[in-house]
């Protein structure tokens, strides 16, 4: 499996934290709240269990409180921050450990239809033996609620207004009629179903969501990580998961990693301190580009290096990966790299070759 969803990435911890939990659960929830909470944020001394849960979602505490909380309550959760902030993989985490079932996904895009979140049906099967629940191809939504899970709904703010209209009658009144069918033509929603949606705040104007699509969630916004330890401790755990799935056997060195920190904080004040558009970059400079950049110039270093992570590889991913418009976002880089990078490289170090490797990357893109 290329990218094994939460539920069976974290199996063991799972059916361990099951096994134990005499906590009070929800509808038909696998885990108490609290269980939930340690599997997401990972497990601490006062929790008296015996073994020891990794955190997978680094963020503020309250934040995913607040999320189980709301799912607790038969609301839905609407996750919304800007890109790259986790918001994806909490609602994986929260799925996976409510019900043990995170794929229930519905994609918001333009083309995302009414089909998608309710119904369609198998054409060959209606031709031959008519309409019938048989022929009846429910949505990942659909399936949630008959089963009494959580279904999800990426990228909200993506998808039309009709499409957001079905779906508050799905949050409000919790069933689906068929209209198609004469018996057995409406789906109720069982226990436990709720629906975990996300949304992009850089979206906002592209298909805003009515007032009357807000009341049936509660929103929870996930802040961009810019506390540098916590934001370290996000980039060596995806890391470490980065080198295990490629089997790569490679040292990240504290300093370098420091300097991609640091690169980072740097461009986001430049960003903050911009008056328009064309004098900030294209990237939302989040953790998870941070973690992009440093894949990339793993990678690169494990295949076409001595497999041993450099300055100048570094310097060369982030450049890529951040000019995304010529000429802007080059002149942008070039300015922090003459501005700030040069004044550090001077002393030499690592500082010297990264300033050397990001000079180089970007004489060849301009």
């Amino acid at each position: 499996m290329l990218r094994a969803p939460a539920e069976t990435k974290y199996a063991d911890e799972l059916a361990y934290l099951e096994s134990i939990d005499t906590g009070p659960k929800p509808f038909t929830w696998r885990l108490s709240p609290r269980m939930v909470r340690i599997f997401v944020l990972g497990s601490e001394r006062s929790d008296g269990i015996d073994r020891e849960i990794a955190q997978k979602w680094f963020g503020d505490r309250s934040f995913v409180e607040r999320s189980i909380v709301t799912l607790a309550s038969d609301r839905g959760l609407l996750l919304i921050g800007d890109p790259g902030t986790g918001k994806s993989w909490l609602a994986e985490l929260l799925a996976a450990a409510i019900c043990r079932n995170s794929t229930l996904v519905v994609q918001g895009t333009a083309g995302t239809t009414e089909d998608h979140i309710k119904y369609s049906w198998n054409v060959s099967m209606v031709i031959a033996k008519g309409q019938s629940r048989q022929s009846m191809i429910p949505s990942p939504i659909m399936t949630a609620m008959e089963r009494g899970m959580i279904g999800r709904f990426e990228e909200l703010t993506r998808s039309t207004s009709d499409v957001q209209d079905a779906l508050i009658s799905i949050l409000s009144e919790k069933y689906v009629s068929i209209p198609e069918l004469d018996d057995d033509n409406i789906v109720f929603a069982q226990p436990g179903f709720s629906i975990i949606a996300t949304a992009n705040s850089r979206d906002r104007g592209v298909n805003d969501l009515s007032s009357a699509l807000k009341r049936r969630f509660n929103f929870v916004r996930i802040p961009v990580v810019t506390n540098k330890k916590s934001e370290a401790e996000i980039v060596r755990f995806r890391t470490a998961e980065l080198l295990r799935r490629h089997q790569i056997e490679l040292e990240l060195p504290p300093t370098l990693l420091d300097i991609l920190l640091q690169s980072f904080a740097d461009l986001r004040a430049a960003s903050d301190a911009a008056s328009g558009d064309d004098d900030r970059l294209e990237s939302a400079l989040s953790t998870a580009e941070q973690i992009g950049v440093l894949e990339d110039a793993i990678l690169h270093s494990h295949f076409f290096g001595d497999r041993t992570l450099r300055a100048q590889t570094l310097a060369g991913s982030l450049v890529g990966s951040l000019a995304r418009r010529s000429p802007e976002d080059l002149a942008i880089l070039n300015k922090y790299w003459h501005g700030v990078v040069e004044p550090r490289g001077r002393e030499g170090g690592e500082w010297g070759d990264f300033l050397d490797g990001g000079r180089q990357a970007i004489s060849t893109l301009s």
